[in-house]
């Protein structure tokens, strides 16, 4: 599949991810604000959106 992006992720970066993603539907569907982040999680999804945006040929955001 031509079209495919695959991202190999460390553990602790693939758990964030999920919790991350699973927080925000839990708390877009209660109507509830996002917590903030521990510092290590927020840097690992940082590094995880930077490679996502990269392999789909994105500019990162200003």
């Amino acid at each position: 599949m031509a079209n495919d992006v695959v991202l190999r992720l460390d553990r602790a970066s693939a758990e964030d991810l999920y919790e991350v993603l699973w927080l925000v539907g839990e708390h877009l569907a209660a109507g509830a604000p996002l917590p903030a982040l521990p510092a290590e999680a927020n840097a690992r999804l940082g590094r995880v959106i930077s490679t996502l945006g990269h392999s789909l040929g994105k500019a990162a955001p200003l």
